[in-house]
């Protein structure tokens, strides 16, 4: 998590907004990729995608801060239209027969994105409306707040979109796939786990807009 976050900072100092739509772009396809390994943490079951999936969305308050509104979308499209050329071209490749000598790694990777056009419609859903919701609630945050507090908007704009995020994609996604017991508890430790994510990157926004205002006014 903390890894991620730093990785985040050091693309945004290096490559500035393109960093920013490079890490959105490799975070949403590694984060779907990474979903259908389920893990325990603290005694309960989670996605191991949640940590990668949750500093997308700080990536998209910083393009929002800094950049404004129209960039932090620009952002969202780039990661949805990433995700869905992704998901066609793994169909594709599982549909070609391989040969028999590579047909274990063709078992292989029917494991993996077999059942990725559900989790990509999950996904594509929930990062559509999770994502558009955000870049809309931090400016509306920001407006109200006079620009001050940067803190509350990141934060009040995340915790509410990480939550529309994990209950549409959690429902498409896996509905039906597991237990009752098992989706609640998915549902729930992925939205725990990005609300633990959005609470750490605060420092880490803060970090980058010092950053940038920094090199702004050398």
């Amino acid at each position: 998590m903390m890894v991620d976050l730093s990785v985040a900072v050091v693309l945004f100092k290096f490559f500035k907004r393109d960093g920013l739509y490079m890490l959105i772009v490799g975070n949403i396809i590694l984060a779907n990729i990474q979903v259908v390994k389920l893990v325990e943490l603290f005694g309960f079951t989670a996605t191991l995608g949640n940590i990668l999936y949750g500093s997308i969305f700080f990536a998209t308050d910083i393009l929002s801060e800094i950049y404004g509104k129209k960039e932090a979308r620009r952002g969202v499209i780039l990661g949805f239209a990433s995700l869905l050329m992704m998901t066609l071209y793994m169909q594709f490749a599982l549909y070609i027969k391989p040969i028999e000598e590579a047909n274990a790694v063709q078992n292989a990777l029917q494991t993996i994105f077999g059942i990725m056009p559900r989790i990509a419609l999950g996904s594509l859903t929930a990062y559509l409306i999770s994502q558009f919701h955000d870049v809309w609630a931090f400016h509306f945050w920001k407006k109200i707040t006079s620009g001050k507090h940067l803190w509350l908007r990141n934060n009040l704009s995340t915790m509410v979109s990480q939550f529309i995020d994990s209950f549409v994609f959690v429902f498409i996604a896996f509905w039906g796939v597991f237990d009752f017991s098992i989706w609640w508890q998915v549902l729930w430790t992925t939205y725990i786990f990005k609300w633990i994510v959005a609470a750490i990157d605060t420092p880490f926004i803060y970090l980058a807009k010092w950053l940038w205002e920094k090199e702004v006014k050398a």
